[in-house]
């Protein structure tokens, strides 16, 4: 008995691919040829100007409301 997705003699399908009445359908497979379709990794984004100054402008960001936060603590502390 043949189970190969790829060859015509599927145990429990009709010609043409249908399932008949009261006939569980067989599991879908993993692998890529599945379905017809084969998938592919997006490209990953690449060095640029825009991603480094994206990066750089949170850091600088974070660097300045770390500080408001400490000149706001000492001015408390010096008011007290």
């Amino acid at each position: 008995m043949t189970t190969d997705p790829r060859s015509n003699n599927i145990p429990g399908l009709e010609p043409g691919g249908g399932v008949p009445p009261g006939e569980t359908p067989p599991a879908e497979g993993s692998e890529s040829w599945a379905g017809g379709q084969t998938y592919h990794q997006p490209d990953l984004p690449h060095e640029s100007f825009w991603s480094r100054f994206g990066l750089v402008s949170v850091i600088a960001i974070g660097v300045l409301v770390a500080a408001l936060f400490v000149v706001w603590a000492v001015v408390r502390a010096v008011d007290l």
